[in-house]
């Protein structure tokens, strides 16, 4: 199935089966009965390769809603579930990605603010107690608190470790995921927000700074700064490059992974905040537009803008959906 110009979907069928959809449908005439009325309908035109063309109806999709926690922020998938960093709430709600039921909520430290998966267990950054939550993803049950810097931010997990962005001490802790044990604290720029790893190295987003930081993941060494827009504030890998939002910019930047060299510069929503990758495409929540953008990795082209929920920030994806917190809404979207 193919989208085409204002709503129109296209789907190509062999003539055989086009013929005989279109017998069907001339004897209805119109929409097929039956058809809900709660529901919007876009026209869709079957094609078969002769380019013949036969009108029908088809609800469209619509994004789902479920309510979270009091201001949710950072959201992320444990290959079955997604889980939800709920700021004044102080815990994080399990979600079923495939329903959108609550599973569970689960007290974590003061502030939480982002969330990631290490393979079997989700690490949450508590913004206020100056600490990191480890849980069990099977039952959500607490497996330890490890201190970090001052108000953690940023989570990313590398393969073996957890590394934590302290926006208060302006500096990335770096945890062994098996036990919790600190490894490390290095120095980055100024408040420091996102985290993202890139299968080698370590990026993070600096707010105040206006730039972003590359560290060799093995040891914390910093490989270099990158200027990107203004007030940096997270970062994402596609595999091959590095995207930034740039909170005050309206924009984001793409960065070449392997050297830091500037890709381009693309005009988003206001007050971009996180990142999601899903394959191809890039999607920026726009905490200042209600909205998420979605950019062609490959070229960086804006394919769609999508109404959310007040204040989107953190975005994730599940490998068919993605999703959104909304902060002003007390509710993740469903894309």
């Amino acid at each position: 199935m193919k989208q085409g110009l204002s709503g129109l979907k296209i789907v190509f069928f062999p003539v055989a089966t086009a013929l005989a959809v279109s017998a069907t449908l001339s004897s209805l005439g119109a929409a097929p009965s039956g058809q809900p009325s709660s529901q919007t309908a876009v026209p869709v035109t079957y094609v078969n390769p002769l380019q013949v063309a036969l009108l029908h109806w088809y609800p469209a999709n619509k994004t789902m809603s479920f309510p979270v926690g009091a201001e949710p922020q950072g959201v992320a998938f444990d290959g079955t579930d997604i889980w939800v960093a709920n700021f004044d709430s102080s815990n994080v709600t399990e979600l079923q990605a495939s329903t959108g039921k609550v599973l569970g909520t689960f007290a974590v430290g003061t502030h939480p603010e982002s969330v990631a998966f290490d393979g079997a267990n989700i690490w949450v950054s508590n913004y206020g107690s100056n600490n990191a939550t480890k849980l069990r993803a099977s039952d959500g049950t607490v497996l330890g608190t490890f201190a970090v810097g001052t108000n953690p931010w940023g989570v990313a997990f590398d393969g073996a470790n957890i590394w934590v962005s302290n926006i208060g001490s302006h500096n990335v802790t770096k945890l062994r995921a098996s036990d919790g044990k600190l490894l490390g604290t290095f120095n980055v720029g100024t408040y420091p927000e996102g985290v993202a790893f890139d299968g080698t190295n370590i990026w993070v987003a600096n707010f105040g700074s206006s730039n972003v930081t590359k560290l060799r993941a093995s040891d914390g060494y910093a490989l270099g700064t990158f200027s990107v827009g203004t007030n940096a504030h997270n970062v994402a890998f596609d595999g091959a490059n590095v995207w930034v939002t740039n909170w005050s910019s309206n924009n984001v930047t793409e960065l070449q992974a392997s050297t830091g060299t500037v890709l381009g510069t693309f005009n988003v929503g206001k007050n971009p905040q996180s990142l999601a990758f899903d394959g191809a495409n890039i999607w920026v929540s726009n905490a200042g537009s209600k909205s998420v953008t979605e950019l062609q990795a490959s070229t960086g082209t804006v394919l769609g803008t999508f109404t959310v929920g007040t204040v989107p920030t953190g975005v994730a994806f599940d490998g068919a959906n993605i999703w959104v917190a909304n902060y002003g809404s007390n509710s993740v979207s469903k894309l």
